[in-house]
């Protein structure tokens, strides 16, 4: 059919064409393929454009002077225009997943129809012919795409047994278009959910930290939980569902509800625009809650911040996030119930707490957890109008004394000295004292040597 997409434009897009035009002229078949196609007839702008061909790598590169072989075992060459780039994959048939990612056994096509039918799913294996104006589905593309369903090309446990990410992947187009995802599909990851251990932590996390940052990410959690796949990947995060928590703070249900209403609320807050860390950071939050379960007077979660941030460390550890990545997230968990103390924090240890890095991803987290649960949003707003009309030389004065006064004090160097000079920041902080000369007066009356 012949269909002009309004969202295929941009400089992008051009350079897109270009390779094309030249492919063409070169007496090779060539089109846009996959993601861009999928998200163009949905009115969403591509982010990246994809092209498929008949052309050999050689023939590739021989026609583009700038690239790069990332995959010509494979066919795929990375063609280079300005500041810009695109996969361009000679049509191919594939067989002998023997290590469930790569093939075995790769043979070139002529035919496009060939080449789309090993592709993952059908919304993803339309083609667009940008000369012509042209669409070219040859999987049904176009009908599941208006139906809203997410459904493999051919047969669904074939698909996965190729690559067995393409499991976590179904969820994620599921959820991030908020789709059904076809029987047959659905039920063959729940019979191969377990074979997704066999892939690299680095391609699950990859998946699922795209999972919890895109749109509908609560109901993303919950559907790799519906097909057995969350048990897997994340079983401390499956461990949540059917822990109760007391009805008066948390009428919303039990941990692991109350975990994907935290990271809708995220999405919804901040538009859909944060950090990975602050996803992991909401999804684990309460990770500790299942571990700490008790009933007393009522039901309690005794320590469950500092217990979830010694699980979330491993967890993170386990999916090869980096050290940096890694603090940022476990401080989220481990400082997330001082929340409920700051009004009855000295300026001291308030201003400390505001000076905490990425405070405003803590106050983020905070605010999607308040709302939800019990709804009140007091403290957010406090801290919010605190950290507005605060200086940051307030919050983070410059130190008025150094180890080297003390030394020229006549102290010897030891663990006296962090002693004295965290003393003399929170009399910094509390605004006892506020220049060099009360802070050495200070430190001669309360310090012996």
């Amino acid at each position: 059919m012949n269909r002009k997409l309004d969202k295929f434009e941009g400089s992008n897009f051009n350079a897109a064409v270009s390779i094309i035009k030249t492919l063409r002229d070169s007496g090779h078949k060539a089109f846009l393929v996959g993601g861009c196609v999928r998200d163009a007839l949905l009115g969403l702008e591509p982010k990246e454009y994809d092209i498929t061909t008949s052309a050999l790598p050689d023939d590739v590169q021989r026609l583009f002077k700038r690239n790069v072989p990332i995959g010509e075992s494979f066919g795929v060459i990375l063609v280079l225009i300005d500041d810009m780039q695109f996969e361009v994959a000679t049509f191919r048939q594939e067989s002998d997943y023997s290590d469930g990612r790569h093939p075995g056994d790769v043979n070139y096509t002529n035919s496009e129809v060939e080449d789309v039918i090993r592709r993952d799913f059908t919304i993803n294996g339309m083609l667009y012919d940008p000369i012509e104006g042209q669409l070219l589905d040859h999987v049904t593309g176009q009908d599941d795409l208006a139906n809203g369903i997410v459904k493999t090309i051919g047969n669904a446990a074939e698909r996965f047994n190729e690559d067995k990410l393409r499991m976590i992947r179904a969820v994620r187009f599921t959820s991030r278009f908020g789709f059904k995802m076809d029987v047959e599909t659905f039920n063959a990851i729940s019979e191969n959910c377990a074979l997704i251990e066999s892939v690299s932590k680095e391609r699950i996390r990859d998946e699922i930290v795209k999972i919890i940052t895109q749109n509908n990410p609560g109901n993303g959690i919950k559907l790799l939980s519906e097909t057995g796949l969350l048990k897997v990947v994340l079983p401390d995060v499956h461990t949540m569902i059917g822990v109760e928590q007391p009805p008066q703070f948390h009428p919303e249900g039990d941990v692991f509800v109350h975990t994907c209403l935290v990271l809708d609320k995220l999405h919804e807050n901040t538009g859909g625009i944060y950090s990975p860390e602050l996803a992991m950071g909401a999804l684990l939050h309460d990770v500790g809650k299942p571990p700490t379960f008790e009933v007393s007077d009522r039901i309690r979660f005794n320590g469950h911040d500092r217990v979830g941030a010694g699980m979330a460390k491993g967890i993170c550890r386990n999916l090869k996030f980096s050290k940096k990545q890694i603090e940022r997230i476990v401080s989220l968990i481990r400082e997330h119930l001082k929340f409920k103390d700051v009004r009855n924090m000295r300026q001291s240890t308030l201003k400390r707490f505001l000076a905490t890095p990425y405070i405003e991803e803590h106050l983020e987290m905070h605010l999607a957890d308040c709302q939800a649960s019990h709804g009140m949003t007091e403290i957010y707003e406090y801290l919010k109008d605190k950290l507005e009309n605060m200086e940051e030389t307030e919050i983070k004065p410059r130190p008025l004394v150094t180890g080297i006064d003390l030394i020229g004090l006549g102290y010897k160097p030891g663990p006296l000295f962090k002693t004295i000079l965290d003393k003399i920041e929170e009399q910094q902080l509390e605004g006892i004292v506020s220049n060099r000369e009360d802070a050495l007066d200070f430190i001669k009356r309360n310090f012996s040597h």
